[in-house]
This record gives structure tokens, C-alpha cells and sequence, in this order.
């Protein structure tokens, strides 16, 4: 078994004791040291962003001081959500590694499937719509922004 896998297991299996949250757990990981670990917090903080990815990643960016994790790799107990898995893209993590499926969540009562679901355009299976408001002065800042020629992340 990988070690740094391992870890994520264990980190996972705090919250049977805990009641922290679900039984999910990650490990960061940069040159063969581990950067970040950490597991789901959401009923400990009653914050549904507060998954063991999106923990772990705020871990790891306050360490390295920097929000690239281009060099980073990432283990996690379970399959990521589209939230952590679009955290990550943003964090720019090239490689995952993960234990159990997002069916195996399913199947103890996570169910990721409904945002799935929405993002591949059945909007009728979610409870939530969006409509575009204020475009041009929304798209303002944006040019305002380009002009000052920031680095992009």
C-alpha cells in the first residue's frame, strides 16, 4: 500500500470517532514530504466547503505561501467531489491518487451525483438556477483588471 495513500486512509478514519464530518481524508504531498493533511469538517464547522481536499489545500498554500501546487501531488480516501476536484484544478495539482469511488460514497449515503448531473447540463436535477444580471457593468471590472496586466493565476 502507498504510504502517503495510507495516511489519507487514517486521516479519513478520524471523523468515526470524531463526528467532525464524513469519513474522508487527504494528504498533500511535494518532493516525497508531506506539505498537508487533513479530513472533512463540515458538521464540525457547519461549513459544506470545508471537505478534507479543500481543507487540505488551504493547509498546503499557507505553508508553501503560494497558490500554485504545480509541484504537488495529492492523496485522498475517496474520489473528489466537483467542488474539490475544481479547487484542485485551481490549485493546478497535476496528479491525484484516491481509494474509494464516488459510487462507493453513493452507496453509504454521499451522493455527488446531482452536481454531476447539473454540470452536464440537466438542470432539472438540482434545486438551483442562475441568471445572468448586470453584465456590462460586471465586465467593467474586468477590463479594468486587464489593463493593469496582472499575472493571471
Amino acid at each position: 500500500m502507498n504510504q502517503f495513500m495510507r495516511m489519507a486512509i487514517e486521516e479519513s478514519r478520524k471523523n468515526l470517532s470524531s463526528g467532525e464530518g464524513g469519513p474522508f481524508g487527504v494528504v498533500i504531498v511535494r518532493n516525497g514530504e508531506v506539505i498537508a493533511r487533513a479530513h472533512n469538517e463540515v458538521l464540525k464547522t457547519n461549513d459544506p466547503s470545508m471537505h478534507a481536499e479543500i481543507n487540505a489545500i488551504r493547509i498546503a498554500t499557507q505553508r508553501l505561501n503560494t497558490f500554485d501546487l504545480s509541484d504537488c501531488e495529492l492523496y485522498t480516501s475517496c474520489e473528489p467531489c466537483p467542488m474539490c476536484l475544481a479547487a484542485m484544478i485551481w490549485a493546478k495539482i497535476p496528479r491525484y491518487c484516491y481509494g474509494n469511488t464516488r459510487k462507493d460514497a453513493a452507496g453509504i449515503g454521499f451522493d455527488d451525483d446531482v452536481i454531476y448531473q447539473y454540470l452536464t447540463g440537466n438542470e432539472s436535477a438540482c434545486h438551483i438556477s442562475g441568471q445572468q444580471c448586470d453584465a456590462d457593468e460586471a465586465k467593467q471590472v474586468f477590463v479594468e483588471w486587464s489593463k493593469d496586466e496582472r499575472q493571471m493565476y
